[in-house]
């Protein structure tokens, strides 16, 4: 499993791990009963805190994404991949909204914000 840590991110490094396994499961690189690294293992290989991996698995568990089995490890659960995508879309929307909101709190009119957000979409 590839993880990649932004040090320099604002965003705490369980949520990017959080994120990412998540990704990985609507994507279907990680599937139901698939094993996640043991917390040693991932903190070794990410060169962190095993407190930090710990976070981040139990707050999957907590969201019903994960299952831990005492002694055997940390699977990928059952889970609904729609219910995960909508989730995923209002927070990108709520984002969004932020964004034009914060550009017409700075005068941008919204022919001007559309132009920002093709621009930024011309590099997909």
């Amino acid at each position: 499993m590839k993880i990649i840590i932004n040090n320099t991110s604002m965003v705490p490094i369980y949520e990017q791990i959080m994120e990412q396994i998540k990704a990985q499961i609507i994507s279907g690189q990680l599937k139901e009963n698939d094993i996640l690294p043991s917390v040693r293992t991932m903190a070794k290989e990410l060169k962190i805190s095993a407190l930090t991996v710990k976070k981040a698995y139990d707050n999957l568990e907590a969201e019903g994404m994960t299952v831990t089995v005492h002694g055997k490890g940390t699977y990928v659960a059952a889970s609904n991949i729609q219910l995960m995508e909508e989730e995923r879309r209002k927070e990108v929307e709520a984002d969004l909204e932020a964004a034009i909101q914060k550009g017409r709190r700075c005068g941008m009119k919204g022919e001007e914000i559309r132009s920002l957000f093709e621009l930024i979409m011309e590099d997909e």
